[in-house]
């Protein structure tokens, strides 16, 4: 069962309806205080949105760093080294492979399959690339 333990939250606006996208990561819009989810492998998260913001404007509660549940993009093994994918799911990242993509967790709960809901930890303060 997934299990979250925050360390480091923070409320941003939500840059429009992103409601489906719980546990899914995010990064900053260009308009200041608000987040869109991430949409490219080689983007840098800030965090896991917590909450369904279902507008612009709306409170978005963002997991900056802690144990926090993620949206699987496929199958993750426990000690899988995570970070985004295209559509802002957890994936895992190959060191010496991934090289321009980030790595911002470590998985801590498998997941079997894409969507799953798993928990991992993450600091999204630090990233670094998958070098």
């Amino acid at each position: 069962m997934a299990v979250e333990l925050p360390i480091l939250m923070k409320t941003f606006e939500a840059n429009g309806d992103i409601s489906t996208k719980q546990y899914y990561f995010v990064k900053p819009h260009t308009v200041f205080n608000r987040i869109v989810v991430c949409t490219g492998a080689t983007d840098i998260p800030i965090g896991v949105l917590q909450n369904k913001p279902d507008a612009a404007g709306k409170a978005a509660e963002v997991m900056m760093i802690g144990l926090t549940k993620v949206s699987a993009d496929a199958a993750l093994t426990i000690g899988d080294l995570i970070g985004t994918s295209a559509d802002g799911q957890a994936d895992a990242k190959t060191p010496g492979t991934d090289t321009t993509e980030y790595v911002v967790g470590r998985v801590y709960e498998a997941a079997s399959a894409a969507a799953d809901i798993v928990s991992a930890f993450i600091n999204c303060i630090n990233p670094h690339r998958a070098a």
